[in-house]
């Protein structure tokens, strides 16, 4: 499956991964564990361009995860051209849903799901999705 960019991602980021020579394994292939953290670039990027982390913790609350599925298409290598794509692909009351891709030398390599919420810095409890993203999710699927 090849991306396209006919298809509609609600406030995808783009990032250019450099692949480690710390990244590969024993088998000269990036290690499984690796894409976690390339997902954590990918959420990065996106609360840098969309909801800054440094806003919602001086509002008292922070993004969690509750959950990431990955499914590994075709292995990367280092030196491989690597791109990560993530769209935020559902908003619901308390939960957020984002859907990223990992490019290998413009081939999808891994597919991968993260679920997660907003909790309170002060009852580390789950609290409603902030109105302003809901705003700002809502206008992007007008589009």
């Amino acid at each position: 499956m090849l991306t396209t960019d006919k298809i509609h991602r609600p406030l995808e980021v783009v990032l250019s991964i450099p692949v480690r020579t710390y990244d590969i394994d024993f088998v000269g292939i990036v290690s499984n564990i690796v894409y976690i953290r390339w997902l954590e670039d990918l959420r990065l990027k996106f609360l840098e361009e969309h909801w800054q982390l440094e806003q919602q913790i001086e509002q008292g609350y922070a993004p969690i995860m509750a959950g990431t599925e990955i499914e590994y298409k075709r292995p990367i290598k280092l030196t491989d051209q690597v791109i990560g794509r993530l769209w935020l692909s559902n908003l619901g009351r308390l939960k957020w849903t984002v859907q990223a891709e990992i490019l290998a030398n413009n081939k999808l390599a891994a597919s991968a799901t993260q679920k997660g919420a907003f909790m309170s810095l002060e009852s580390s409890r789950p609290i409603p999705i902030p109105e302003g993203l809901k705003q700002k999710y809502c206008q992007s699927q007008q589009i």
